[in-house]
């Protein structure tokens, strides 16, 4: 499992599905991390950019960025999106991925993290972050909590219907493997009818703790772990926790 040829037909209806996330916040709560650890960066990668949002209101802000997603089909609506600015769009597993030199700064978000099923998938990029990330530049990333997967996510059903898509997401989640499937139905309006697409994603649930300690053992350091949006520390109930790590002391 991982999260390569997850985003088939997904990628192209991704942003309708991601209405209700506000990219530009996102970007604005990047840059206050920044400005809280007295950083700042002019190039930064994007692990896991999807179909581009974050790198264009990174863009906006006057940052040169880097996106890399091991989806063809996301990389294309990125592109599309992104003409006229100038961001290079790489397509390549995260877990393998390689630059040309270094970066200042590199972000992996929307739970990307949580789409690494095994653990030494993350230690992989962990490596490669330390090696392609400038003495003191920041990697931060989120990842939904144990506390989302076992109490909203955990054995549920999410839908939305609209006049051009409609979506069932059911969720099982297995506490043993630590596995949460996301089975996903879509219907998008395609002229007069309705075509049907089919999903199945799958996260893995990471214990804060674990993660830690398997940042300090790759020889970053773990610089804080921040509730969502905030640079407050997380509650028993913080359904996404960021991490913010730096190359050296």
């Amino acid at each position: 499992m991982g999260v390569e040829n997850i985003y088939r037909d997904f990628a192209y209806i991704y942003d309708k599905l991601m209405y209700d996330v506000d990219y530009k916040e996102w970007a604005d709560y990047i840059e206050k991390i920044f400005q809280e650890y007295e950083v700042k960066p002019s190039l930064i990668a994007d692990l896991g950019c999807g179909t581009g949002n974050f790198c264009v209101e990174m863009d906006k802000k006057g940052y040169e960025m880097i996106g890399i997603d091991s989806s063809l089909d996301m990389l294309n609506c990125a592109k599309k999106k992104s003409e006229g600015r100038n961001i290079l769009y790489l397509n390549q597993d995260m877990t393998d991925f390689e630059l040309y030199g270094t970066v200042d700064a590199i972000v992996s978000l929307m739970d990307s993290i949580n789409y690494l099923t095994y653990i030494k998938d993350i230690k992989k990029l962990l490596k490669l972050v330390k090696n392609y990330l400038n003495p003191g530049g920041l990697f931060i990333f989120d990842i939904n909590t144990p506390y989302k997967f076992k109490n909203i996510l955990k054995d549920n059903v999410f839908y939305d219907v609209s006049d051009e898509i409609t979506y069932v997401w059911q969720n099982n989640f297995d506490s043993k493997r630590k596995i949460c499937e996301f089975d996903i139905t879509f219907f998008v309006k395609e002229g007069q009818y309705y075509n049907r697409y089919d999903e199945v994603h799958y996260e893995r649930c990471y214990e804060i703790e674990e993660l830690k300690k398997v940042i300090v053992s790759s020889g970053m350091t773990l610089v804080n772990v921040y509730d969502s949006m905030t640079l407050n520390r997380p509650l028993p109930k913080s359904e996404r926790v960021f991490f913010v790590c730096k190359n050296g002391g």
